[in-house]
């Protein structure tokens, strides 16, 4: 048993690996000939910033590299360090550097819990060389990193573990008989394996846990009750036990959060009830604020749907307003019944492009004046000023249409708003073709009766 990794220390912590060769997954970085072998090979490890999800081996990679190098590997936390502790590894990394050469890889985990100025404490000293940084993160580096310190760094993208990747990894630490539970003569039924597998959800060190749980418990259960055979197995059901319920990865505030909108949004805007469900139920199920979900289909309805369905918009509402009256569980399907309707609702994205062409134009020409027959008079000054002047009332038309320009001079005949010809705008696009027909023709008569 190594020092460093005592008997009594996690599964996890005692089957991570110090080799390259007894890693398992992330194939893209450490295959032959991919980077990280390269770099290995090479023995020059530049700075870099690990950004995976948990239990995707971000860790375990940056101490093999610091073995590969001979290098002096300083494990960080960013939740139980500060300022004060930086200043004392540079010390020591400037006298390791004077008296034996010896360079210094400092691992600081949870990168993004670091602010900007304690982010900065590190520039000088990756950038002179003192120090070779390696960082690990479960958040998007472009917005918890700051800019300067990402410049210095390569990011590399580790992805969840692969079920095969983890159930090497079980059968790995089951016969391991020197950091594994080799010594306990355990065996693993198939299912148990899968089951293990699956509800690791890609995180290596979640498997390990739940393994070492799954042990124990069976051993426990064969000391009350030894089988007829002595065999010492753990079982689908022993495993069913350890796992209770599934905790899905998921950060209400993180990556996965906007990761998992984004594909409810994408789904509902591609017409796909399934994906638009599954995808819900995922934030749903991984503990996001149903109120949240219920907003973000307000806006949908009105941004990808719009007039192609006006109904859409109060469906989305009343959906906000029975969650609201329920609560869960009971309120659930109001979502998941909204979610349907928007999903397979005409769209139409006319709305949000017409509001981004106005915003442009209000941008480019600022604040220009009303045109005076559209502001009402209801003093004499005014009407002097010639507010309200040459205004034509609607109502007074037998069509209710009258032909007056209602934007500023400068916009005179811009269009914004151009329906399409899905659902109800169809028959919104029909009525304003007719309409201006309509005054067209209007017009061409007058026309001619101003040449008689």
């Amino acid at each position: 048993m190594p020092a460093n990794k005592p008997p009594h220390s996690p599964l996890a912590e005692r089957m991570r690996p110090t080799r390259l060769e007894h890693f398992v997954g992330q194939e893209h970085l450490i295959g032959p000939g991919k980077f990280l072998s390269q770099l290995i090979d090479r023995g020059a490890i530049p700075s870099l910033l690990f950004w995976g999800p948990p239990g995707s081996g971000k860790t375990t990679l940056a101490t093999i590299l610091a073995h590969a190098t001979s290098a002096h590997f300083v494990f960080f936390s960013a939740v139980l360090s500060g300022v004060k502790e930086i200043r004392q590894i540079v010390e020591q990394a400037k006298e390791l550097q004077q008296q034996s050469g010896t360079p210094t890889i400092l691992f600081v985990d949870e990168i993004h819990r670091f602010n900007k100025s304690q982010q900065d404490a590190f520039l000088p000293h990756v950038e002179n060389g003192l120090l070779t940084l390696i960082g690990a993160t479960t958040e998007n580096p472009s917005f918890q990193i700051t800019a300067p310190l990402l410049s210095r760094c390569q990011v590399l993208l580790l992805v969840p573990l692969q079920q095969q990747d983890l159930k090497k990894v079980l059968m790995r630490a089951l016969t391991d008989t020197e950091t594994g539970l080799g010594a306990l003569a355990l065996t693993l039924e198939e299912q148990a394996l899968s089951l293990l597998a699956e509800a690791a959800d890609g995180d290596c060190r979640r498997a390990l846990n739940l393994l070492d749980t799954a042990a124990a418990l069976t051993l426990e259960s064969l000391r009350r009750t030894p089988q007829p055979d002595g065999g010492q197995i753990i079982t689908a059901a022993g495993v069913q036990e350890t796992l209770q319920q599934r905790t899905l990865r998921y950060d209400a505030k993180g990556e996965e959060h906007y990761n998992l909108i984004s594909a409810l949004h994408k789904s509902l805007r591609d017409s796909d009830p399934d994906g638009a469900v599954y995808w819900l139920e995922r934030m749903l199920t991984s503990g996001e604020d149903p109120l949240y979900i219920a907003r973000r289909m307000i806006r949908f309805a009105s941004e990808d749907i719009g007039n192609a369905d006006p109904q859409a918009l109060q469906v989305t509402l009343n959906c906000r307003e029975a969650f609201h009256m329920l609560g869960m569980p009971e309120g659930e399907l109001a979502l998941i019944q909204a979610a349907v309707y928007l999903a397979t609702a005409p769209k139409s994205n006319a709305l949000y492009t017409c509001a981004q062409k106005v915003r442009e134009d209000i941008h480019r020409t600022g604040s220009l004046p009303v045109p005076l027959h559209l502001r009402n008079a209801p003093t004499a000054l005014m009407k002097d000023f010639g507010y309200g002047h040459g205004y034509r009332y609607a109502h007074d038309d037998r069509d209710g249409l009258v032909r007056q320009e209602h934007l500023p001079a400068e916009l005179a005949g811009r269009k914004y708003y151009e329906p399409t010809n899905r659902g109800f705008e169809a028959v919104i696009k029909d009525r304003l073709t007719k309409w201006k027909l309509i005054l067209k023709q209007r017009a061409q008569h007058h026309e001619q009766q101003t040449k008689k």
